[in-house]
């Protein structure tokens, strides 16, 4: 009678994983990181000068005052009168009564909309400061950066894009402590799928009801019309405020361009950042690649940002309770309800603004498993794309690809490293048939794997590099996982940067597809220390942290709620982040 197998035997691997802790210690986190402030935004002009920003407002104040001087001095000639007088820009009077007034679910969804932008706005500028720099390419060299929100990095080899993040008072970012990305991405998620929902009920009542027509201009009328509004606006003899029923020309087109093209732009943007979906759809990506997209993403905010200052300001310089009434109260009166109401929605959003952040470095695990709960639906999804091989070439490889992660500084590293990783042994073990340990020859001598790849980082920075190793399917192939191991966790020899050894879980699907390797050579070379040597994985259609360098071992479990602090990884159990990353 034979004798059942020994039961799989957990790695011993698991003893060496520290937990994480449910709250923010400002002074431990991220390995005791330390607070760098960003500065004023930076654009290049030319080749290595920068423009601070912050200069347009007195220039902005400058030509504002010009322009002004200007409008009134055209509003004396007769011919920029009788141009006012056939493109008054303001619907007429029989329009006026014809056109119904705003309904009262706008009113609401204005409200709603309010909301949820200022949070995205907030958190969006706190993913922006983690890779304080924006680039018209997908090769992220630091000094090709069109914009940045820091100083100039050292010149430093191994500096990594975490030491390069920098952060934002606590009320300007959310949450506002330096490297806080994976909070600040669920807040940005979660807000963003309740933004876009309003946003689609929105678009259904519109165009259900006719109030389509006060945001979409019908004639090409409205270029003259928004000259002329602009003329009467800057020589402050304003034009009369029909806004209850109509828009006037320039109204017309911000909003326009508000509802119709930077919305959608910041959702087709915002998808264009997925390694899941550029690496699926490679021939569109190509061209509309992780850089430029986050550089139009991060051009849309500044419209939006610029769009509220403006819009804020004219409600209350063209008849505050007038307008007020009409956004708040659904009524076309001057009377004081719309004010009280605007009061006590402008008191809910403050509340909201400054707890949020307080709220979230006290409660981190609230706003990781809310946000797992709400947009993890959502990355899984996109997950299950079917990738392709083959669809960057050679003379795509980045000259520059960012080093991340905490170095492996142990004995154990320092003498594998010392005999060049002659001793190195990688364990494979847990729910498998055939537990094993491989030399870096053993894996040398396996069908050589060979792919050409975009790495993304959480971050934002990017770049296109040429993998060699093994593929995880001969893995797979060797080891015969049982059917229940559903996931595959991988063990770093380097430690993370709070203590307990690096690691993160994949799923085993994604470990059958074309692009799941362990890589030992990094474009045509042995890999080097600050990539991972002797063995890191590449799994492509996830973000760059889950891409574990250093590997010394692979375990397939049933779960990963068993490791670790139970969240998927070493950043999900410390920093916060989400087991599935493929946005």
């Amino acid at each position: 009678m034979s004798k059942k197998p020994p039961a799989p035997q957990p790695s011993e691997f698991r003893g060496e994983l520290s937990h994480g802790e449910d709250h923010i210690n400002k002074v431990t986190w991220a390995g005791s990181i330390g607070s760098e402030h960003a500065i004023a935004p930076r654009i290049r002009v030319g080749r290595d000068r920068w423009f601070n920003i912050l200069w347009l407002i007195p220039i902005g104040f400058a030509v504002a005052l010009i322009a002004v001087a200007v409008a009134q001095g055209l509003r004396t000639m007769p011919s920029i009168q009788h141009f006012i007088a056939d493109f008054p820009g303001v619907p007429s009077p029989t329009q006026a009564d014809e056109q119904p007034g705003m309904p009262w679910w706008v009113n609401l969804q204005h409200f709603v909309n309010i909301l949820f932008m200022f949070f995205i706005i907030r958190s969006g500028w706190q993913i922006l400061v983690d890779h304080p720099r924006l680039y018209w390419t997908r090769h992220s060299r630091p000094g090709n950066e069109w914009m940045r929100v820091r100083p100039k990095s050292p010149d430093d080899p191994l500096w990594t894009a975490k030491q390069d993040s920098v952060d934002l008072p606590k009320h300007v970012g959310l949450p506002g402590l330096r490297h806080t990305i994976g909070l600040a991405r669920w807040w940005h998620f979660t807000v963003d799928i309740g933004w876009l929902v309003n946003g689609v009920v929105f678009f259904i009542l519109i165009f259900a009801t006719g109030q389509w027509q006060r945001l979409v201009p019908t004639s090409w009328r409205v270029f003259p019309d928004a000259l002329s509004v602009m003329i009467q606006y800057l020589s402050l003899n304003f034009p009369a405020n029909h806004g209850w029923v109509a828009y006037n020309g320039l109204q017309l087109l911000a909003y326009f361009i508000t509802v119709f093209i930077a919305a959608p732009l910041a959702l087709i943007t915002g998808l264009g950042m997925s390694p899941a979906l550029s690496t699926r759809f490679h021939r569109f990506s190509r061209v509309f690649h992780i850089q430029l997209a986050r550089s139009i993403h991060s051009l849309v905010m500044m419209w939006f940002v610029f769009f509220i200052v403006v819009h804020v300001t004219m409600v209350f310089v063209t008849g505050a309770r007038e307008n007020l009434n009409a956004m708040f109260a659904a009524r076309d009166s001057n009377g004081w309800l719309g004010v009280g109401i605007f009061g006590i929605g402008a008191v809910i959003i403050l509340a909201a603004w400054f707890t949020a952040s307080p709220f979230t470095l006290r409660h981190p695990r609230v706003v990781q498993n809310v946000g797992n709960a709400v947009a993890g639906p959502f990355q899984r999804w996109f997950e299950k794309v079917n990738l392709s091989p083959n669809q960057y070439t050679e003379a795509d490889i980045s000259d520059y690809f960012w080093h991340n992660g905490t170095w492996p500084e142990s004995p154990e590293y320092a003498r594998l490293m010392a005999n060049g990783f002659e001793d190195y042994r990688l364990r494979i073990d847990g729910l498998v048939d055939n537990p094993m340990e491989l030399s870096l020859a053993d894996l040398h001598a396996l069908p050589h794997h060979e792919q050409i790849t975009q790495h993304y980082c959480i971050q934002g920075w990017s770049g296109v590099a040429k993998w060699g190793g093994v593929s995880m399917s001969t893995i797979l192939a060797m080891a015969q996982p049982h059917a229940d191991a559903k996931w595959v966790v991988f063990y770093s020899i380097a430690e993370g940067s709070d203590g307990g050894i690096y690691y993160d879980a994949h799923p085993i699907a994604q470990m059958r597809g074309e692009l799941a390797m362990l890589a030992y050579e990094f474009n045509g070379e042995p890999l080097t220390y600050g990539h991972g040597a002797p063995l890191r994985l590449r799994n492509e259609v996830q973000l760059g942290f889950k891409q574990v360098k250093w590997i010394k071992g692979v375990e397939f479990v049933a779960h990963f709620d068993e490791i670790g602090g139970g969240y998927g990884g070493y950043n999900e159990d410390h920093e916060y982040y989400g087991y599935s990353q493929s946005i």
